[in-house]
């Protein structure tokens, strides 16, 4: 807890982290989604393209897990992109689940919206030194390592503790 000016206990949001981590990756994906708004794709839709595009076939769960995006959410924007025409289902091996895959013009719609991030995230690294970069990122991974850790302490798991 923090003490304001006037001794008062309180949460600041403008200083505590979790809150301006937050608020700084949304900020980071309303800019990028109007850098790619010409390719009619909301951030959902993004998210679940990029996803896709990472391996040949890919199960909804998996997007699921891979995003911060809840089963409804990736649902939504999988039925978007299939009407779009840039994802399709198929059966998979298991036949309980659908596999997810890019279609020739999701594929490029990929390559041009990859390449738009990529540029941004290259403008927006850019305002780091070559040594903050490699100082942010580094901090990223063990924050992001420590999040894993406390969900996996949290479910009994006794490789939290390495």
């Amino acid at each position: 807890m923090r003490r304001d000016e006037a001794g008062r206990r309180g949460l600041d949001l403008s200083v505590f982290t979790p809150y301006r981590v937050a608020v700084l990756g949304r900020a980071m994906s309303e800019r990028l989604g109007e850098a790619y708004s010409n390719e009619d794709l909301t951030i959902p839709e993004w998210r679940v393209l990029a996803v896709v595009s990472q391996a040949d076939a890919v199960a909804a769960r998996d997007v699921v897990k891979r995003t911060p995006m809840d089963k409804m959410a990736v649902s939504r924007a999988v039925a978007s992109l299939e009407a779009k025409g840039l994802v399709q289902r198929s059966p998979a091996p298991d036949r309980r689940m659908a596999a997810l895959r890019l279609t020739p013009k999701g594929a490029g719609v990929f390559e041009r919206v990859s390449a738009i991030a990529l540029a941004y995230e290259a403008a927006l690294l850019a305002a780091l030194s070559a040594d903050e970069r490699r100082a942010f990122l580094e901090a990223l991974s063990k924050l992001e390592a420590a999040i894993e850790n406390a969900a996996a302490a949290a479910e009994g798991d006794p490789r939290a503790a390495e």
